[in-house]
């Protein structure tokens, strides 16, 4: 003889199954996420990974290079091409600089900045047959603050970088390069306070 189940004492049983599994879900997924038990620590510095950086097709257009900056000291000039400016998703802001010396001869070079590291990259150089050359040496170096042709540290400084974090409004990068207003290499003043 089958013995009579007791309809009502099923479906408690059922929902004590339910939600005890659910519990117990919880439970694990609270377990995971506790450094303490999973060993993983949030507070670890991120392991970076730089993107795949594809050079410019071409080179950099007189209408968009603007001048900026860089110490009392230089014998240089130079100029951010403010078209190719681009905010990496990967934390590196890659642009192409101007570079003119006292005679007037140009370099052109593709470059890249991380603000985390303080660290600067050169991709390649534009040569004189309008094209690019990359390098493929070329590898993360820290940004020099104290040479005359501290441009680097000027546009991380003035530009690029929100102290150590890479600045993610495009707009807000090109009103900092306005010559009016960019602070990356603090201009000489007279004693009256006029900019030389």
């Amino acid at each position: 003889m089958t013995p009579h189940r007791h309809p009502r004492l099923t479906q408690h049983s059922r929902l004590f199954a339910y939600t005890s599994s659910a519990l117990l879900s919880i439970s694990l997924v609270a377990c995971y996420g506790d450094p303490m038990i999973s060993g993983v620590d949030p507070f670890a510095p991120s392991v970076f990974k730089e993107g795949n950086t594809t050079m410019p097709l071409v080179g950099p257009n007189a209408k968009t290079l603007l001048p900026f900056y860089v110490s009392q000291t230089t014998i240089f000039k130079f100029a951010i091409d403010t078209q190719s400016i681009q905010i990496g998703n990967d934390g590196v802001t890659r642009y192409i600089v101007q570079i003119t010396s006292p005679s007037g001869s140009k370099q052109t070079q593709y470059e890249g900045i991380r603000c985390d590291s303080y660290q600067a990259r050169l991709y390649g150089t534009y040569e004189a047959n309008a094209t690019w050359r990359e390098n493929p040496l070329g590898g993360w170096s820290g940004i020099k603050d104290n040479i005359p042709n501290r441009y680097q540290a000027a546009l991380a400084q003035g530009a690029i970088c929100n102290f150590a974090s890479q600045e993610k409004d495009l707009n807000t990068v090109l009103k900092s390069l306005d010559p009016n207003g960019f602070i990356g290499g603090i201009k000489p003043t007279n004693s009256f306070g006029e900019v030389n």
